[in-house]
């Protein structure tokens, strides 16, 4: 096995490659930050390959690999593959001083990649709905003095303004107050799951005349409590026409029209795309 120090840093080579971007601070704090102070104490549990083990040691080379950490194995819920978090990382362009909410922070090992991202001057406001996580993220990022952890639901609770809004739980839209708490060319990540068949991540970014919007991978989160529904009404997108969608839109602003590839409540979806000089 290789020394754990040797092994982050050919890990963060990885990464940094995965997330496609020309930031050399990406590699930088994925070498820098050690995931296993975010995981308890191992052996870990974890998913890979085919399947689910427990590592054969505590050795932490273990977990820098593109592997599944099961941090609560009842609620099914994971700290998540590192190579999809490089490219998410690297599609949202955490700068220093810019303001990140981050949804779904579990024990805080993303949150502190961004917390370092966003440094100096910047940053992260982070919550965790299960109270068990949100205290083990308290605890680990005690050290972190830009981060706040909030113990509660980001959708029943109003978001600070924010340039960049970090998703990891899966929801039907992004509820009407997310969109709102985007800054000026602030971007959101999240996990766009409108139906049992259709799961993409989706990267938006508030422009002065609407919010631009781009599937670019697959994706697959547990459920957003309260906003993983679909209510009376809506149109629920096939994969195809979601795939389709290039901006979004607050109904107050836009009734839906014939463009419309998905409609939840507030919010519906549109394959019209949005350029920063349209409304010129």
């Amino acid at each position: 096995m290789a020394e754990p120090d040797e092994a982050r840093r050919f890990y963060a080579r990885l990464m940094a490659a995965q997330a496609r971007s020309a930031d050399p601070r990406i590699e930088e704090v994925f070498a820098s930050v050690p995931r296993e102070a975010f995981l308890g104490p191992g052996p870990w549990t974890v998913f890979a390959g085919e399947g689910r083990f427990e590592t054969p040691s505590a050795d932490p080379t273990y977990i820098y690999q593109n592997v599944l950490v099961v941090l609560d194995a009842d609620k099914g819920i994971n700290n998540g593959e590192p190579m999809l978090h490089a490219m998410w990382i690297g599609k949202v362009e955490p700068k220093p001083g810019e303001a990140v909410t981050h949804i779904g922070a579990g024990t805080g090992y993303y949150t502190a990649l961004l917390a370092r991202l966003v440094e100096p001057g910047g940053s992260v406001t982070a919550f965790e709905i299960e109270a068990d996580l949100a205290a083990r993220a308290k605890a680990n990022l005690a050290r972190y003095a830009n981060v706040e952890i909030i113990q509660g639901d980001a959708v029943a609770n109003p978001l600070p303004p924010s340039d960049i809004i970090y998703v990891n739980a899966g929801v039907v839209a992004p509820p009407a107050a997310w969109l709102k708490a985007l800054k000026p060319h602030g971007r959101m990540v999240f996990p766009w799951r409108p139906s049992e068949t259709v799961g993409f991540a989706v990267l938006i970014t508030r422009l002065e005349n609407g919010f631009a919007c781009r599937p670019f991978m697959g994706s697959w989160f547990i459920p957003c409590v309260g906003a993983s529904i679909a209510g009376p009404g809506a149109k629920i997108p096939t994969r195809e026409r979601a795939a389709r969608t290039r901006s979004i839109w607050l109904r107050k602003d836009k009734a839906p029209d014939r463009t419309a590839t998905a409609v939840f409540g507030d919010v519906w979806f549109s394959s019209r795309a949005i350029r920063a000089d349209s409304a010129r």
